[in-house]
């Protein structure tokens, strides 16, 4: 009996909702030590650690998503890597200020599928905004960054934040410039799981989520904006001012293009299910590194338990799964403990050097039989 994956029945689907990846590249990579020749899966998402994937040589890299609009994210990226330069990337994406997107646009253009083609050519004011942008959970960000930081915090006070500052002077700055109850009480509000719900994510997106949304993730950023630096901190920049600032995200580092633009051919994507993909699985050998983004945080604990064994089954002896956890726990089971292991430590230390800051925890398991 084939598993229909849950959230289909709760969410919409037509729309981009993740105009770029909101995980950590960098301890994904560390995570799961992809190896050239590897077969990987990764969740689609917008595609970027999906490329990032492709910068360790692996075999294949194949990119799944139920979402046809977030394929098209990929896909667009995946045309703008073979047609535009570096500089260009970044300008398209919206990390660099630029009037000529939609020119740049034009030349990725011809390198699309002829659905996907149509899908960003009725996108025109996104593009011109930058792809970057032009997701739901980023305009949720937007909205913050244009309407409630400036109730707390001036351009000067956003801009010293991203300085380059010792521990100890990141610590006094968070407690005696930023942290103030009018961040807290604002923050709390617009970060609650009603505001995030309906603006941000989805509200079927917290059907398993415990405990207060907004204090979680407060605590997290003041994590993020004192114990990590800020000044290299992609996310938070993004986040707080809308591009990129001193830091850029491991799929658009200079140092990383061309060993992606190399790799291209070795990505596939499909619109299709995790639960879908291993239930019909046609690959001819196991699947050796596991992106999974924060998937399992929208399904249940019982349908989690059962796609977990299956992941498994497809793996091979040290293959690997990363996952992250935002609001709802999941970690392997006791009674799977003959098929996977976690590697805790690994995963304990990634998560404190995790700039996507936000998740509660990082997962990191390996399979043993």
């Amino acid at each position: 009996m084939q598993m229909r994956s849950e959230i289909t029945t709760k969410t919409d689907f037509s729309v981009i909702r993740y105009a770029q990846c909101w995980e950590d590249a960098d301890i994904l990579l560390e995570a799961l030590d992809i190896q050239p020749g590897d077969t990987c899966l990764a969740i689609a998402s917008a595609g970027d650690n999906a490329l990032a994937m492709l910068s360790k040589n692996p075999g294949w890299v194949i990119a799944l998503d139920l979402n046809p609009a977030q394929l098209a994210c990929l896909e667009l990226r995946v045309a703008a890597y073979r047609e535009l330069s570096h500089a260009e990337l970044l300008e398209l994406i919206g990390s660099t200020p630029s009037r000529r997107r939609v020119a740049l646009y034009q030349r990725c253009a011809p390198l699309l599928s002829p659905s996907v083609r149509t899908f960003w050519d009725s996108h025109q004011a996104q593009i011109a905004a930058g792809i970057g942008s032009a997701g739901k959970f980023e305009r949720y960000f937007a909205l913050f960054r244009q309407r409630v930081l400036p109730l707390v915090h001036n351009r000067d006070r956003i801009e010293q934040l991203f300085e380059n500052k010792s521990p100890q002077q990141r610590r006094t700055f968070y407690e005696q410039q930023w942290d103030s109850w009018r961040w807290r009480l604002l923050f709390r509000l617009f970060f609650s799981r009603f505001v995030m719900g309906r603006l941000g994510r989805d509200p079927s997106f917290f059907d398993y989520v415990e405990g207060s949304v907004a204090d979680r993730i407060l605590e997290r950023t003041r994590y993020a904006a004192t114990a990590l630096n800020s000044a290299e901190n992609p996310y938070m920049q993004w986040i707080l001012t809308g591009r990129h600032i001193t830091a850029l995200p491991y799929s658009l580092r200079p140092e990383n293009f061309e060993l992606i633009r190399a790799n291209l051919d070795r990505l596939a994507w499909r619109c299709q299910s995790l639960e879908s993909f291993l239930d019909t699985y046609d690959l001819p050998g196991p699947i050796d590194r596991y992106n999974l983004s924060n998937i399992f945080e929208y399904m249940s604990v019982e349908n989690y338990h059962t796609l977990l064994p299956k992941l498994a089954h497809v793996g091979r002896p040290g293959s690997r799964l990363a996952y992250w956890n935002l609001l709802a726990p999941r970690s392997r089971p006791e009674w799977m403990a003959h098929q996977l292991r976690p590697l805790s430590d690994l995963a304990s230390r990634l998560h404190q050097a995790d700039k996507a800051f936000f998740y509660s925890k990082f997962i990191v398991e390996e399979v043993v039989a």
